[in-house]
């Protein structure tokens, strides 16, 4: 863990962990031996760092291939059109919008696409890379209690240099709990305007029904934690931090929340568990509005239907998105492409 996998590195890590997590799981299941281990859903919080922030610009990618070919020899990238601490909201944006990546990912890995946009829209658009391990380059790895923490931190830098009252939040996968963790659990609520959950694992995922199985085994989600990472165990239904995130309800009184899913999401099983519960929450799902797009996890963030639902989420006059077919399975064969590279 920390160390890039393939040629996507940081990103299409987390599909190949998921390959090696279902062998870890067979390991377990036939006899590995492993004892029960520390509880690593519900892990100690560690330590704060603050949370790192990109700042040359890049151009768009159209997927997450094409954007780690970029990043394999340019580090420390961030969308271009984002991370501009001299914009200034105008009267039709006042709230600047903050972006934060999924697991094992980076700003740039995740928003190369949908940043430009927002920025080009007349949206402030900021990006940091959150849960780094300590001496790694990798993102979204670590204790999701830290990094919502980290999110927090960049929040208030946001609000400082802009001079807004409040922010809008955009995550992607595990960048959906860490701020809502923020929002829900540290205080952030009177901050933010509207929340959006890109594949969101709103209550956790099963992962093919392994997920069960693991917790019921002593010593398991140690093995899991090893070859995915903290971050990825502590999304698993019905973990520890799962149930904090949710205890007392998914959401709180005052910003808005919406989520946008996909009934064939590769990671997120059940699809039940994207959405929202609490009161209010509007949970938008893709095949509903646009039946032939069959867009799953790994493209959600690189299809043009999911980016204009999102811009409308975000600025009430911007033009409904145009329905157009996505094969399925749409984006996997780049990740293992890179990830086996």
């Amino acid at each position: 863990m920390g160390q890039r996998s393939g040629l996507l590195g940081r990103d299409t890590s987390q599909w190949r962990r998921g390959l090696l997590a279902c062998v870890a799981a067979g390991a377990v299941l036939f006899g590995s031996g492993a004892t029960a281990g520390a509880d690593v859903a519900g892990a100690d919080v560690e330590a704060h760092r603050s949370p790192a922030v990109p700042t040359e610009f890049a151009p768009p990618q159209p997927d997450h291939l094409a954007a780690a070919f970029y990043q394999k020899t340019h580090h420390e990238v961030t969308p271009s059109g984002t991370n501009d601490f001299g914009c200034v909201p105008d009267s039709a944006h006042p709230r600047p919008v903050v972006l934060a990546h999924g697991t094992d990912s980076t700003a740039y890995s995740d928003w190369s696409a949908i940043g430009p946009r927002l920025a080009e829209v007349g949206l402030c658009v900021f990006a940091l890379n959150y849960g780094g391990a300590p001496g790694a380059d990798t993102y979204g790895t670590e204790d999701l209690r830290t990094s919502a923490r980290q999110i927090g931190e960049f929040v208030d830098t946001v609000l400082a240099v802009t001079g807004a009252e409040q922010v809008d939040l955009v995550g992607f996968s595990q960048g959906a709990n860490v701020t809502r963790y923020y929002v829900n659990k540290l205080g952030g609520a009177p901050k933010v305007g509207t929340w959006v959950g890109l594949a969101s694992p709103t209550y956790g995922g099963v992962m093919y029904g392994l997920v069960p199985i693991a917790q019921a085994i002593p010593g398991a989600l140690d093995i899991f934690a090893r070859v995915t990472s903290l971050a990825a165990v502590q999304q698993a239904q019905g973990s520890p931090t799962m149930v904090d995130l949710n205890a007392g309800g998914d959401t709180v009184p005052g910003p808005r929340y919406v989520t946008v899913g996909s009934r064939v999401d590769e990671m997120i099983q059940p699809f039940a568990n994207i959405a929202l519960r609490g009161p209010g929450a509007e949970n938008i799902t893709i095949q509903d509005l646009c039946p032939a797009n069959l867009t799953g996890h790994f493209h959600m963030v690189y299809d043009p239907f999911v980016r204009e639902l999102l811009v409308g989420a975000l600025d009430p006059a911007a033009s409904d998105p145009v329905c157009e077919p996505v094969p399925l399975g749409t984006g996997i064969p780049e990740v293992v492409i890179a990830g086996n590279s």
